[in-house]
Parts: C-alpha cells; sequence; structure tokens
C-alpha cells in the first residue's frame, strides 16, 4: 500500500502523514509542486524524530509518480488507485481495498488536479461527514484511510502492546530533505 499527497500544501498535514507512514511502514510520496520546502521546520517537527523511519519519494510530476508506483505489482496502476475526494464517489467504508492499493490525496485548498479526476472516474472514494463541512482536515483524511484500506485488505496492522521502543536511528537528526 503507498500514499500519495499531491500538490500538499501545509506543512504539518504532510508531516504527520509521514508519522503515519513510519507508523505503518507505508511508503510516502509528495508530487510536486510543494507548498513547503522539505527543509521546512513544521514539516520536520510534526514528523517528530520518525523521519529515518520515513520511505519517502518526491516526484516531479503525477506522470513520475506513476511510473514509480506501476513497478512492484502484477495489477494494473487504475485497478490500484483510489482517489480520496470530498466529491463524489463511493464511500470509503463501502470500498475494498488490496495489498497494493494506492491511496492518493489532493492538496488541502484545491484537492487532486481535475486531470486525474478525470483521468480515474471510478476511482474516487470519499469519507461521510455533513453536508454543511466543506471537508476534512487532510492529516486526517490520510490517517482514516490508511488504516481503514489496510484492515478493508487484510493487511496485518503492526503488532503494538501499547510500550514503545525507540528507534536508534532517531537521534540521527535526519530532516525530509535528507530522504530525496
Amino acid at each position: 500500500m503507498d500514499i500519495v499527497l499531491v500538490n500538499p500544501e501545509i506543512p504539518h498535514n504532510s508531516g504527520c502523514a509521514a508519522r503515519l507512514s513510519a507508523g505503518l511502514q507505508v511508503p510516502l510520496h509528495f508530487v510536486k509542486p510543494l507548498g513547503f520546502s522539505l527543509e521546512d521546520k513544521y514539516l520536520k517537527r510534526a514528523g517528530l524524530d520518525y523521519w529515518a523511519m520515513v520511505e519517502l519519494s518526491v516526484h516531479d510530476n503525477w506522470d513520475a509518480c506513476l511510473s514509480k508506483l506501476a513497478d512492484g505489482s502484477d495489477r494494473p496502476i487504475h485497478q490500484r488507485i483510489h482517489l480520496l475526494s470530498a466529491r463524489g464517489g463511493k464511500s470509503l467504508f463501502e470500498t475494498q481495498f488490496a495489498e497494493d492499493s494506492i491511496l492518493v490525496f489532493g492538496s488541502e485548498t484545491k484537492g487532486l488536479p481535475a486531470e486525474i479526476m478525470n483521468e480515474y472516474p471510478e476511482q474516487r472514494v470519499y469519507i461521510p461527514i455533513d453536508k454543511r463541512i466543506r471537508s476534512l482536515n487532510l492529516a486526517n483524511v490520510v490517517c482514516l484511510a490508511t488504516y481503514t484500506a489496510m484492515v478493508s485488505a487484510g493487511v496485518d496492522l503492526p503488532n503494538n502492546d501499547g510500550s514503545h521502543q525507540r528507534d536508534p536511528r532517531a537521534d540521527d537528526g535526519v530532516r525530509p530533505g535528507d530522504l530525496v
């Protein structure tokens, strides 16, 4: 399973997605343009000292991201993609996911670009919310969707008894920009 943030704008949200990526050991992809620098202190802070555990790829554009994601699965990319959108599609809780699913999220202010939405019209997935609410916070949606997709796909969640064991790389001072 992969998490893709297309044109993310807010470093806090992207840092939270990175922390989730580390916690679930799910690869994270950023598609440019980004609304922040990979050296942003808020991005680093939101990801805490877990950046060394993040498998981060930064792609110059959507096509480059698709090319990278096409590797590693026998299923065609169009069967693996799920576009998380506040506008239409199938409920997250009625969507069937697979181990090689790709969860794609748009920017905080614009959502996913129209060309991506038009390319995969049957792959839209939404989270039910009150109609008076425009959208949910991106970091919250990434977290909810990723856990839901993993459970739906039968992917084992981390075995955690509530204890914490610090990763030895946590003190290495790894920054997001060091990963690309």
